[in-house]
């Protein structure tokens, strides 16, 4: 499986960064592509009060959009997250497409970032942003995989669930801070690899200066051996990692952690 993920710039206008998209597809996903993954909040600012503003239904401008894109491409799209709108409340929602464009899988991000870190980075989704209450684990060409939203990641009971329904692969659009990313970024994509002996994906978007809230950066590939098979520093890019997901089999049988639990302790 040829896996691109591209690490973009945000530009306040949601249409420039839509086009932005466009343009780094054409110039920059090679024709073999099999999957593309999006970073979060991939066409707007990563900034609580301003989601709503950008908020858009289920079908809206950025959901036609990327189901263009997947379709042209003939490419499966893991199309980071946007502010959805629904009910009169706003999730951060992300979709995925097939290779035709059709929408295969929904997820709402479950565990809100409400974070206070004395000297560092204070955040509160939860100010504008609702919960969601469902795990999305999804077939696809190559086998199950399984999608969750940066703060998500943290949680491993999360990832044990994707994985017990399936998933070899665990895709993560994500945005850490630079609180966060240093000391926790790499270190949670490999552990949640190895504790699960999956493929996890973690794509951020690039690191803006002048943005209230500056993402880490670092768009991370790890293989369930906990090997970092590609990572990225804080600038816009496109990279493509060749993934064999065999080898989640092979590392499973060798080292067969999830036959050796205590279900009947663990409760």
């Amino acid at each position: 499986m040829k896996l691109v993920s591209i690490q973009s710039k945000v530009n306040p206008v949601k249409e420039k960064s839509l086009r932005h998209i466009e343009g780094l597809f054409a110039g920059y996903v090679p024709e073999d592509a099999d999957i593309v993954v999006l970073p979060e909040m991939f066409q707007c600012p990563y900034e609580t009060l301003q989601s709503p503003a950008y908020a858009e239904p289920e079908g809206g401008i950025t959901w036609q959009f990327c189901s263009e894109l997947a379709a042209k491409k003939h490419v499966c799209l893991s199309a980071g997250t946007i502010p959805e709108l629904a009910d009169g409340k706003v999730y951060n929602t992300a979709y995925i497409f097939d290779r035709e464009g059709r929408q295969i899988a929904k997820y709402r991000k479950m565990h809100l970032f409400d974070i206070n870190v004395k000297g560092g980075q204070y955040f509160k989704e939860s100010d504008t942003l609702t919960a969601g209450d469902e795990i999305a684990v999804f077939d696809t060409e190559f086998g199950k995989m399984g999608i969750c939203i940066c703060y998500d990641m943290r949680f491993p009971e999360l990832t044990r669930m994707m994985v017990d329904a399936g998933a070899k692969v665990i895709l993560c659009p994500a945005a850490f801070n630079m609180t966060t990313g240093p000391m926790h970024w790499e270190l949670m994509f490999r552990q949640r690899a190895v504790d699960n002996q999956v493929f996890t994906v973690g794509t951020s978007t690039a690191r803006n200066a002048e943005a209230s809230y500056q993402a880490w950066g670092h768009s991370i590939v790890v293989d369930p051996w906990g090997k970092v098979l590609m990572q990225m520093d804080e600038t816009e890019q496109v990279a493509v990692t060749e993934i064999d997901l065999g080898v989640v089999e092979e590392v499973r049988e060798q080292l067969p952690l999830l036959r050796h639990r205590r279900r009947d302790i663990y409760g």
